[in-house]
């Protein structure tokens, strides 16, 4: 599949991605705004945020917008005045990558503590349950807008031990789906990306052992993050993608 996507395919649109702080969130932002978007940058470590932002103003691209959320305890209400912050900017809104999730614990069925199936329903579902509800009106403004939701290969089949987050992506892929067939009519394209393995900090915490240098960088997948956002992915809609697809 040929992902190949002019140079300044995102000129002037306004695109939030979520987990912007590193690994394929933060790639994603730097290669949206090389394409000539304005990124607004949603995560929960400030410091985080500041280094892409410094790297996209360095680059000469589009000077980004920085909004601090942590998901995980972020209410209705926080989505809401998100959106009025953005709209007072902005006006609009075209695209949102939800890339922002948590692993959890990697652990027997009958071993998943409430606690931790909590923290990461609440971070991988409802939190992008209630921001994209809360974001909709915003992105019916926009003459061609995006959602891009990320699930996993163990959200297209379970696999032991992977638990709540694969429940989870499960659910992300489902929600995707709906979302995808209610707006086939509108404005708004709604997909979902695999990754697949990828050189990532929460990759490492779930293969200790696995030699990092083996795996893509988030920089060798970004095609496929462009093509769904750009215009020229404007006919896809309600797929789940696999960045890297078995040969």
């Amino acid at each position: 599949m040929d992902y190949s996507v002019s140079a300044n395919a995102l000129k002037d649109k306004v695109i939030l991605v979520t987990g912007a702080g590193d690994g394929i969130g933060k790639q994603a932002a730097i290669t949206y705004a090389a394409h000539g978007a304005t990124v607004i940058l949603l995560g929960r470590t400030v410091k985080k945020l500041e280094q892409t932002y410094d790297e996209i103003e360095a680059a000469g691209y589009a000077q980004p917008a920085i909004v601090p959320l942590d998901m995980k305890g972020a209410t209705k209400q926080n989505y809401l005045d998100m959106v009025d912050t953005i709209e007072g900017q902005f006006g609009r809104l075209d695209g949102v990558l939800h890339n922002a999730s948590i692993l959890g614990v990697l652990s027997p069925f009958d071993q998943i503590g409430e606690d931790s199936y909590d923290d990461v329903m609440q971070v991988n579902v409802k939190a992008q349950f209630l921001m994209t509800q809360a974001l909709l009106p915003l992105l019916h403004k926009s003459d061609d807008a995006r959602i891009i939701f990320t699930s996993s290969t163990v959200g297209h089949s379970g696999r032991a031990f992977w638990g709540t987050y694969a429940m989870s992506k499960f659910a992300t892929e489902g929600m995707m789906q709906v979302l995808a067939d209610e707006l086939s009519d509108s404005n708004i394209r709604v997909n979902a990306i695999n990754p697949g393995g990828t050189r990532t900090g929460m990759r490492a915490k779930a293969f200790p052992a696995e030699d990092a240098g083996l795996l893509k960088t988030p920089k060798d997948i970004m095609p496929l993050y462009l093509y769904l956002m750009a215009p020229e992915g404007k006919a896809v809609n309600g797929q789940c993608i696999d960045a890297q697809p078995k040969k």
